[in-house]
């Protein structure tokens, strides 16, 4: 479950084929079409990565029948070489699993994608360096060691602004990961890297090879909506009962997850079995995710601000990392009240 966000840098999504996204999908977005399946209407979903504890509330809803008894046949749509943004901004998934770079990245670009729903209330992601390494106590003390990533655009700019923020220069060498960030890690590759605490960082302490790790939002950088769920207006626009009834569904999943995480990691592993086969890791990861993640500061789960979209958005744009449609850099901030809603959440 290594973070899709640094796989993935969506410059801008590109406009495929119908008969390319039919491919990768294997089914297009049901517009509240009736479903032979007793009735229901379908809905596809498509997952970023393979299923994992991001996924929880979903697959919970979907064991316990609660989307069935909203009158909803949910289709999962395995992830492939197709990335949901692409999916979804080009109608051939209803919703689907996405994070805030990437919506951010895409709606500057003019592509049709929103996010409606927060999975992870806390980044979850953070700078990591091996437990042992006694002389890094600071985000300060990278400057001049080397970092391990994905390539990502942001990258860079991100763990500047975090060194900058803790008295360093900023300067630092950057490598390529092809293996897990802890391995690189304590295999002498790297100094530093970003995985996810609620996946990787629980493997490495599981594997004896535990990590120091330092949060993003404790050095100046904007926190972030590390998992969301995402569709796009037209879809909106023109199901807004059936996306109602999809997320009030979703948000009950997520519920139960956060009240029950050792029944809801259970329910996640019997849809899985053949993926998740390191069921203590699952189990601990949903722990976490139960504690820290899913919760806002008040106790709710699913919603979004407007400050924080903004917030990274404006950050995006001083690093100039945000393109228009034609590859050309903005030369404003984006505004991001339309860059996700909260509008079909239940009691909205």
């Amino acid at each position: 479950m290594r973070r899709r966000a640094l796989l993935r840098t969506l410059r801008a999504i590109p406009v495929l084929s119908a008969a390319t996204l039919l491919a990768a999908t294997g089914c297009s977005a049901q517009n509240s079409g009736s479903s032979a399946v007793k009735g229901l209407t379908t809905v596809t979903l498509a997952l970023d990565w393979t299923p994992n504890t991001n996924h929880t509330g979903i697959y919970v809803a979907q064991q316990l029948g609660w989307f069935k008894d909203a009158g909803i046949d949910l289709k999962i749509v395995p992830y492939g070489s197709t990335a949901p943004e692409t999916l979804i901004a080009n109608h051939k998934a209803d919703f689907g699993i996405s994070y805030q770079e990437g919506i951010t990245t895409a709606r500057s670009a003019g592509q049709d994608i929103t996010s409606v729903y927060a999975v992870t209330q806390k980044t979850d992601v953070t700078v990591a360096v091996r437990a042992d390494r006694s002389d890094i106590t600071s985000p300060k003390d990278l400057d001049g060691k080397t970092y391990a990533g994905f390539g990502a655009a942001y990258e860079r700019p991100l763990l500047q602004k975090v060194i900058r923020d803790a008295g360093g220069k900023g300067d630092f060498k950057q490598v390529t990961l092809n293996t897990s960030a802890y391995a690189a890690l304590y295999a002498g590759k790297a100094d530093f890297a970003m995985p996810m605490p609620t996946w990787e960082g629980l493997e490495a302490k599981l594997s004896g090879r535990p990590l120091k790790n330092f949060q993003l939002s404790d050095y100046g950088f904007p926190a972030i909506y590390s998992t969301l769920i995402a569709s796009s207006d037209q879809y909106l626009k023109k199901n807004p009962a059936v996306a109602k009834k999809f997320l009030a569904a979703v948000n009950k999943g997520y519920q139960y997850a956060a009240k029950n995480p050792d029944k809801a990691s259970d329910l996640l592993i019997k849809a899985n079995s053949s993926v998740l086969t390191n069921t203590e890791l699952v189990k601990q990861s949903e722990r976490l995710l139960a504690k820290e993640y899913y919760r806002a500061s008040d106790g709710t789960i699913g919603g979004q601000s407007a400050k924080r979209w903004q917030a990274f958005a404006d950050f995006e744009y001083k690093a100039g990392l945000l393109a228009d449609a034609n590859g050309k850099k903005l030369t404003k901030a984006p505004d991001t009240s339309a860059f996700f809603t909260t509008t079909y959440l239940p009691g909205q």
